[in-house]
């Protein structure tokens, strides 16, 4: 089938945020702001983890992993908003929008089973400490990486094809500053509750399938604290694990919040403000979470930061 069989729509136009001249230009602002910010964070916790001998390891290996699915997710959306904000080029053709559709839809998936993946390594780090370096070796971390973006993508080649796939003949504006999955549900033409229902039950079997794993992890965790009972143990815990339950409860309330509902609970305004904490502020807070409650990181960072301006 060719795309003009299945569509008439050439183009779609984001709402945008607001019309208003001054507060576009103070949104421009802020959210660039913002965006410089987030890159500056993990483009330095990358170069601070591939170049310090002291975070080879493989709990910082997954931690860059995610550091690159948090420099990935804002860059697919924000330039365009940005663009929207100053040049009031509100416009993505056709392709475009599944271009940044598909994207996004791999990064959350990636990121939701890297979540959990991390969750498995503190499992490991905290239950069987001597058994932790035989077990999770560079192999299985590789090939636990490579799963986790496989899996992403081909959820997000299925989540895409399924939506891209019906008919879009009459409105075109979508209400939302990049082309999400509710949104761009709500101007099919097409009867949409069969390609719902999938998407629900692919997310929901993975999705769940992820929390399940992530949650397991904690549960033993703490069992494996309360058996112990020696001093200091849940101090030791905490800093093992405290900064992946941040972001894992960071990251699962906005997700939860803009995705895990039907389309008639859908709210433009309401997902608007959801959709820019996970899209914008998550990927800015994960580095400081890491940074704040990870004395090697911050070490790693100083050093960085030491050695950037000595080079200038």
């Amino acid at each position: 089938m060719q795309r003009g069989n299945l569509s008439a729509v050439s183009e779609f136009v984001f709402v945008g945020l607001s019309d208003a001249p001054e507060i576009r230009l103070l949104l421009f602002v802020l959210f660039l702001l913002i965006y410089l910010a987030t890159m500056a964070g993990n483009i330095t916790l990358l170069i601070a983890i591939s170049t310090d001998s002291h975070l080879h390891s493989p709990m910082y290996f997954f931690l860059g992993n995610l550091s690159l699915l948090d420099l990935l997710c804002p860059t697919i959306t924000v330039p365009k908003m940005l663009g929207a904000l100053l040049l009031e080029h509100k416009e993505i053709s056709f392709s475009g929008c599944l271009f940044q559709h598909f994207s996004l839809i791999a990064v959350v998936g990636t990121e939701i089973f890297l979540l959990a993946v991390m969750a498995y390594d503190r499992y490991m780090a905290v239950c069987h400490p001597l058994r932790y370096p035989s077990i999770v070796s560079t192999k299985l971390c590789a090939q636990l990486a490579l799963g986790t973006w496989a899996t992403g993508l081909l959820n997000s080649l299925l989540h895409t094809s399924l939506v891209f796939t019906l008919s879009f003949c009459g409105p075109n504006r979508i209400q939302q500053y990049y082309c999400d999955l509710p949104p761009v549900l709500a101007l099919s033409c097409s009867s949409t509750h069969s390609t719902e229902l999938v998407i629900l039950v692919v997310a929901g079997v993975l999705g769940s399938g992820a929390c399940v794993v992530t949650v397991a992890s904690y549960i033993c965790i703490l069992q494996e604290i309360l058996a112990r009972k020696s001093p200091g143990i849940w101090h030791k815990a905490f800093s093992t694990c405290g900064s992946h339950l941040a972001v894992v409860c960071l990251f699962y309330g906005t997700t939860i919040c803009t995705y895990v509902r039907p389309s008639s609970t859908y709210s433009p305004h309401w997902d608007r403000v959801v959709s820019m904490l996970y899209g914008m502020l998550t990927p800015l807070l994960n580095p400081i979470i890491y940074s704040l409650r990870n004395k090697e990181v911050k070490c790693a960072l100083k050093r960085v930061i030491s050695q950037v301006r000595r080079a200038l």
